[in-house]
Parts: C-alpha cells; structure tokens; sequence
C-alpha cells in the first residue's frame, strides 16, 4: 500500500494505539455511553464498504474485499464498495455520504486513519451503522474491530521451526509498534515450540509496502544463515525472495503461496467474513450493541487463521501444528506464564497471562529473538 505515512495506515492502529496506553489510555480511544436498548436500524439493510487500496493488492484490502464476496453470500445481498480511498477527510466522508444517500445504512471502513471520519459521519448519521476494521473510535452505532494475529503468527512460527534445518530464522517486519512485535515473539515462540534452539533475526524496514526495502532485508537475513522468512509486511516481495533463493517462508494477510508456491510454507491470513457475518446479522436483527472499546478478536471469532502446509513442514509435525491450533480455537493463550524476555526479566508470572494493554504497548522480545534496524 503505497504513500501511507507511519502516523496513517490501515493495518495498524498501532502507533496511535501504542501512543494512547503509554499515557494510560484504554485499548481504544472512545469510550462512548452505550444506549441500554442497543442499535436498530430504520430501513432494510444496505451494505456499502469504503477500500482505502486497490481490491486487488495482494494483501490487506484484498484479504477485505475476498471477505466482502463470502458476505454476499451469506447474507443474500450485494455490496456496494469503492476503491483507493485515502485516509483524508476530504476523501472518505464524501465517499460514505454519497453510498448513504444511495440509501446505505450499514458502512465498513477498512483502515486506521478513517476512524476520526468515521466518529464524525457515526454522530452526523445516528441511524447508519458503522464499522471500521484497525479503527480506533466507537459509538453507540460505531464499532472498530483488529484481529489477535499473534496466534495464527504463532502457528506460522511452529511451520517455521519445523522446516528449518539449522534453526535460523529471520523476519521482515515494518516498523517497532505492539502489533508488529507481538507477531515476532509469537513466531519466534511457535518456532521454538518446535526446536527449543530456534532463533529469529529481525529487520525493520521501516515501511508498511516498501518492495525494495523488503527485497533488501530479505536477502540480508538469509546472507546471515536464516532458511525460513517470516513477515510482517504488505507485499509479498519476502516470500518471493525466499523462493528466489532457495529457501522457505511464511506469509502475512493472505496466502501467499499464490506468489510464492515453492517457498510459502503457510501464512497468517484474515479471515474477516468469520467475523462479519455474525456481526452484521446482529446489527440487522436489532438492539446491536457495539463493543464499547472496540473488537479484538480472537481465531475462534473470526480473526486470522493460517493457510496451507507446505511439503516442507514434516506430517507428524503438521498434526502437531493443527493440534496447537484446535488448542487456542478453545482458549490457550499464546502469551501465558511463566514468561521472559530476553534480557531474562519476568513479563508474564505464572498463572498469569498478558493483558491487552500489555499487549498492544509490547516493546521487549524473548529470548532467542535478535532485532536490527
């Protein structure tokens, strides 16, 4: 996703986020009073959905607009949706408006920077219902809703730790907020579920879609020895670079085995309609309550799940894989104690687990985990 800014981007909430519970705000910004009878609407519902990239991108909005053709199904109706809406003002509320007056009632964003449009548009339109995927604001008819990627990131690290023949591993990651972090950690304790041993070298590029950046600190990472790529970032380019060279690797957003069929051995993938489809229907059956700090969703509900095993990952170890995933769809925590940083000091007691504001301000690793810039 070209010309996003740090401050501005769709897959992550994640500075703004991270920002809010450093000063010690809650997981999401708004903390609307909820009306006690909940949220109905007037009229039949109509859907419509704003796209802040092309719905062909290889990745985050792609992985929304493959959810928006399982939605139809679901539900029986078509839904309208724009592409390349940016994270401007000027640009989405007029976009919103103008579905609306086409009689929309029922309005999903797909980006961080439309939550202040969107908080605006929720109180100009009572009536409208919205919902905002890696948003930050709520309402009594608006709903953010992010999904917990470091379970199915854990998964991908267990395909990782499995393949990998020497144990070195390395991931391309965007930049060093909790959301990116937690999916390194999570990788690095998946692979090392497999081999105690696995290590897991980690570049920022400093860009959410920035192909050459990706492509140069891929094809460091395996000069320095890793055999299996995990990522972090939009584009596919570190899959690709990992089929180039004769290794393997682990997708972000979508499957990437599309790109990459020799290399990819599974992928991280949002699985948005899971979500939305039992969401929506409350929204239609009336009385919908949106979640006051918005939704953070688990595997179970409709998050991410992972895709695909390659050759590469053992069948014995595959099962296990699967077993670990049967796991958490019935509540194991990835981020439960006893459990260290790197440096050796006590993040999570035992007993205990890691709570969502901890989660979401995650600026420390575990032990095997070597970051660089």
């Amino acid at each position: 996703m070209k010309g996003r800014s740090m401050l501005r981007t769709p897959t992550s909430g994640f500075l703004g986020l991270a920002l809010t519970l450093a000063a010690g705000g809650a997981y999401f910004f708004a903390l609307p009073a909820m009306a006690a009878e909940g949220f109905t609407l007037k009229d039949k519902p109509k859907i419509a959905m704003l796209y802040f990239g092309p719905k062909n991108d290889g990745g985050w909005t792609q992985a929304f607009d493959e959810a928006r053709v399982k939605i139809e199904k679901e539900l029986g109706q078509k839904i309208q949706f724009v592409e390349n809406v940016p994270e401007d003002a000027s640009a989405i509320k007029p976009a919103a408006e103008k579905f609306i007056q086409r009689g929309a009632n029922i309005v999903i964003g797909t980006a961080f920077g439309y939550s202040d449009s969107f908080k605006d548009l929720a109180a100009k339109y009572p009536d409208v219902a919205f919902l905002n995927g890696s948003g930050t604001t709520n309402g009594t008819n608006l709903e953010s809703f992010y999904g917990r990627t470091y379970e199915s990131q854990y998964l991908c690290g267990m395909a990782a730790g499995a393949a990998s023949k020497t144990g070195k591993l390395g991931f391309v990651a965007a930049n060093p907020f909790g959301v990116v972090n937690w999916t390194i950690n999570a990788f690095a304790l998946g692979a090392q579920k497999m081999n105690p041993n696995a290590t897991v070298n980690v570049i920022y590029t400093g860009a959410w879609n920035d192909p050459i950046k990706e492509r140069a600190a891929a094809a460091a990472l395996i000069d320095q020895g890793a055999d299996v790529i995990g990522q972090h970032v939009d584009s596919p380019t570190p899959q690709i670079v990992a089929q180039e060279r004769g290794v393997y690797g682990t997708g972000h957003h979508r499957d990437l085995r599309q790109f990459a069929p020799k290399a990819t051995l599974c992928s991280s993938v949002w699985v948005w309609d899971r979500f939305l489809v039992p969401e929506l229907k409350k929204v239609m059956a009336g009385g919908w309550k949106p979640a006051p700090y918005g939704a953070f969703i688990a595997m179970k509900d409709g998050g991410t799940d992972i895709a695909g095993f390659g050759p590469a990952v053992p069948k014995d170890k595959a099962a296990l894989i699967t077993a670990e995933r049967e796991a958490i769809l019935k509540g194991k925590q990835v981020y439960a104690g006893p459990l260290a940083d790197r440096d050796g000091k006590e993040r999570v007691a035992k007993g205990a687990v890691l709570s969502d504001a901890d989660l979401w301000k995650m600026d420390w690793f575990v032990k095997g985990v070597v970051t660089q810039k």
